[in-house]
């Protein structure tokens, strides 16, 4: 599994399409939202967490659709799949890598970056809490839905469809964690739903993967 994990962290750091397109992505999206919404500092304050939670689920968003697909196009995936490592156990070892190449990398920036946004520094530090904590939901549900879409050609437009609005639960209690935090008040509440959706989807979305997964090679 950890094998699976450092190739998956080299194809993508080689290909591109992790680390540096999601960071380059949200770095834009920062930088053009004061273009559009002006540079006050009393506008730009309040949306912040807001803006910066869309910006690196987004992101996460751009590199989904190379989970699976490039495995399955030079024909690694069926041999993933006669491997002694359990079909879940590959899921999550995918959803560990994008994670890591993806999701870490936006976790670590988006504190820097809500500098750009003028978000007061109390919420500096719980943006980067809530981001670390609900990014490993995003990859695994964006896992699963690269599993369900694998067998797809131009699937890419259907898993963002997909993956979306389930992505609404870890957006809404991330971006109040970051809120709250940023106004002064106690994040206890949306933080711990926060943890409660990672951790519902670390528990049930390899399984789900896995079978979707079983389905598309088959």
């Amino acid at each position: 599994m950890i094998r699976l994990v450092t190739r998956d962290l080299a194809l993508a750091v080689r290909a591109g399409g992790g680390f540096g397109l999601g960071l380059a992505f949200f770095l834009v999206v920062t930088v053009l939202v004061p273009f559009g919404v002006g540079p006050e500092a009393a506008i730009l304050g309040p949306i912040a967490p807001g803006i910066l939670w869309i910006g690196a689920l987004l992101a996460c968003l751009l590199s989904l659709d190379r989970v699976f697909a490039l495995d399955r196009e030079d024909g690694a995936l069926d041999l993933l799949a006669t491997a002694p490592l359990p079909m879940e156990g590959i899921a999550l070892a995918k959803a560990a890598a994008h994670w890591l190449s993806t999701g870490l990398p936006l976790s670590l920036a988006a504190a820097p970056l809500g500098v750009l946004l003028s978000l007061p520094w109390p919420g500096h530090l719980w943006l980067a809490l809530s981001l670390l904590m609900g990014t490993p939901a995003l990859s695994l549900i964006g896992t699963f839905g690269a599993a369900l879409t694998v067998g797809l050609r131009r699937g890419g437009p259907l898993l963002s469809l997909l993956v979306l609005p389930l992505y609404v639960p870890t957006l809404v209690f991330g971006a109040d964690v970051a809120r709250r935090g940023a106004a002064g008040l106690d994040p206890a509440t949306p933080l711990a739903l926060l943890g409660a959706v990672t951790l519902g989807c670390l528990a049930g979305l390899p399984f789900a993967a896995a079978a979707a997964l079983r389905v598309s090679i088959r």
